[in-house]
């Protein structure tokens, strides 16, 4: 679509567009890493916050913890994260990046990072951090951020 056509648009329109554009273009890249966008999103969690349990990095990843399940699950069949017994709760099990995992997620990051600078290259950086105050705001505004 041209710019031209979403001038007219609803906010969320544009917003929802942005983003299915963004998805289609990260499922496209990231089989060069072998891996899906969401597989993606919940090994990027873990680096940031290791020892997860199922439910948070489902909340993390904006998924059901029924979904969640399902790619943690492949995503140890694969041997990119393992469990461990939680220390203090017999039923939950942390979820952690395995080594083979990491490198994984590392190729995967310059993937989605050349994504974003082709999705940005028409933007300068100032744009850009302005963009993610109002989308943040936007999110406060609907109670959640």
């Amino acid at each position: 679509m041209k710019e031209q056509q979403f001038r007219n648009r609803p906010l969320g329109y544009v917003l929802k567009h942005a983003q299915y554009t963004l998805r289609q273009a990260m499922d496209d890249r990231l089989a060069d890493a072998a891996l899906t966008t969401p597989q993606y999103a919940a090994l990027t969690a873990l680096e940031r916050e290791e020892g997860l349990s199922n439910a948070e990095l489902a909340r993390r990843c904006f998924v059901t913890p029924q979904t969640m399940h399902s790619i943690v699950t492949r995503l140890e069949e694969e041997g990119l994260l393992r469990r461990t017994p939680h220390p203090n709760h017999g039923r939950i099990q942390q979820l952690h990046l395995t080594d083979e995992g990491q490198t994984r997620l590392d190729q995967a990051h310059e993937v989605v990072e050349a994504i974003e600078d082709r999705m940005t290259e028409e933007v300068s950086r100032e744009e850009v951090e302005q963009a993610k105050r109002v989308l943040i705001k936007c999110a406060r505004a609907l109670g959640e951020a």
